[in-house]
């Protein structure tokens, strides 16, 4: 199993999963994250990640581990009612995470956090990646606004302003929808990253 993994790993191509969520993907994400926040006072992030490091493979990491350090790491608990949410695709093993803080939790069942990530995997299993992460937006958020609903101030302003920071020299997709690379996503923290 833990060589089978790794060879999936080894061998998962990043020009594949950029052909797959083209700029053009990136920013349909982007716009749907930008026009969900409009209705709830959380703050959603996407990442997807082609492969893990050999040696987070070594040591078994988990795609809900890996998915939670992306979560810490892009501050996404730093939101004034612990509301924010990161959806994770981990390409090399297919898996969908999504990771929420304790803000929303307490409200949301893990079944139904596990449900959404079922919704996209089917549509990623069909090719349709488009269908399968929008669907993964709205169905988070849905959740959002049942409990967070718009009005709610987040961060002392407007709903899901709250910055965030990733991985120098990550492709994203930048002003206007074009792609680029970029070293503070508190710009745009609607933006997905693409690993």
């Amino acid at each position: 199993m833990k060589l089978r993994r790794m060879l999936r790993h080894l061998f998962s191509s990043r020009l594949r999963v950029r052909a797959l969520f083209s700029r053009a993907v990136l920013a349909q994400i982007q716009s749907a994250c930008a026009q969900a926040e409009v209705h709830h006072a959380g703050e959603i992030r996407f990442v997807i990640e082609t492969a893990l490091p050999l040696a987070a493979l070594w040591h078994g990491l988990s795609p809900r581990a890996r998915a939670t350090q992306l979560f810490a790491h892009l501050h996404l608990w730093d939101t004034h009612h612990s509301n924010g949410v990161l959806i994770y695709l981990l390409w090399a093993d297919r898996a969908v995470e999504i990771v929420a803080d304790r803000g929303i939790s307490k409200h949301v069942r893990r079944e139904e956090w596990e449900a959404v990530c079922r919704v996209m995997e089917a549509h990623y299993r069909q090719g349709r990646y488009v269908d399968g992460s929008l669907a993964g937006v709205q169905g988070v958020a849905q959740l959002l606004i049942r409990h967070f609903p718009a009005g709610v101030p987040e961060r002392g302003g407007a709903a899901g302003t709250g910055g965030a920071t990733e991985a120098a020299g990550a492709a994203a997709v930048g002003p206007g929808g074009t792609a680029g690379v970029t070293d503070s996503a508190s710009d745009l923290p609607n933006q997905p990253v693409l690993l």
